[in-house]
């Protein structure tokens, strides 16, 4: 549409992420929150007048707002996190609501997200806006993954070598302490599939974690780390690893949604993101030892793929 101002343009992409992502949109002249499980309302006022970019509803309560930002906006988006706050904690019109716990900060081409459910929330860059589903099933937990992570116990060192303690120590440490970000090195030979594995199974028995990513650069490494969780008996178990919790190595563009842990190469995971098949050969050579684009490659929401 000719003559939008950047803001308005911004909502217009945002409106079609939303809608890609299971949502229906309705302005707050026109609410039936009877519509759809998840509904957003553009331009909902607080109890003080002030109008909200975005509120969001799940089975007619309202859970979320988003804040659009112009694209310019778009290298500063944390400036404007204590606007949206301020939405998130204000009294909806009508409605007597609690503050709301899932906030966006987004210029429809980035976006930021706050789970305020966390104990020290910050927000994060995201690919797009979660579900209704996803904020429903979050919402029936008794707490968030972040904050579950406080709740690993010590642990059992029984068959765990001096650097295999040392590396699930610290990482575990590093969620405890809100930094999600971590990076382990370990010499050739002294098991980080193994601690690797160690590690993941202490997430899915003891915090929220509900999936886990094992992302391997080909197909032979995938193989064999599917052979080492099947093989992976816990310290504090009599059964294996796979018969607690499904472990599925992906060969296709489809993706189960009923396991835990999941092997990938590169090459798979970007061909799903990219929303394109991939043949088995693409992934015997490490994909960092071709050349490599110097501008990042799209990649395409898939709906069913977005849990």
């Amino acid at each position: 549409m000719p003559n939008q101002d950047p803001e308005q343009i911004a909502r217009d992409i945002i409106d079609k992420h939303l809608i890609a992502c299971g949502w229906v949109i309705q302005d707050k002249d026109k609410i039936n929150l009877y519509a759809s499980g998840g509904v957003v309302v553009r331009y909902y006022l607080t109890q003080d007048g002030k109008e909200t970019d975005y509120v969001m509803f799940v089975d007619k309560k309202p859970v979320g707002v988003i804040e659009a930002k112009r694209e310019e906006e778009a290298v500063r988006l944390t400036v404007h996190e204590t606007q949206s706050e301020e939405y998130a904690t204000s009294k909806l019109k009508y409605l007597n609501n609690d503050p709301l716990p899932f906030v966006y900060e987004s210029t429809g081409d980035v976006t930021r997200f706050t789970d305020f459910r966390d104990p020290k929330p910050r927000s994060r860059n995201v690919f797009t806006f979660h579900r209704p589903e996803t904020f429903r099933a979050w919402l029936k937990q008794d707490e968030s993954l972040r904050n579950s992570f406080g709740k690993l116990p010590s642990l059992l060192t029984d068959g765990l070598r001096d650097c295999q303690i040392t590396a699930i120590n610290k990482l575990e440490t590093s969620f405890k302490d809100f930094k999600p970000k971590a990076l382990i090195q370990m010499a050739t030979g002294s098991g980080k599939t193994f601690t690797a594995i160690t590690s993941i199974y202490r997430l899915l028995k003891f915090t929220k974690a509900k999936r886990i990513l094992f992302l391997v650069d080909t197909k032979n490494l995938g193989e064999q780390a599917e052979q080492e969780f099947m093989s992976y008996l816990p310290n504090d178990s009599n059964e294996l690893f796979t018969k607690l919790y499904g472990v599925h190595r992906l060969k296709s563009s489809f993706v189960p949604t009923d396991n835990h842990v999941y092997i990938s190469t590169i090459q798979r995971l970007y061909s799903i993101l990219k929303g394109t098949e991939l043949e088995e050969t693409a992934e015997e050579e490490n994909p960092n030892e071709r050349w490599q684009p110097q501008q990042a490659m799209p990649v395409v929401y898939s709906e069913k793929n977005s849990d």
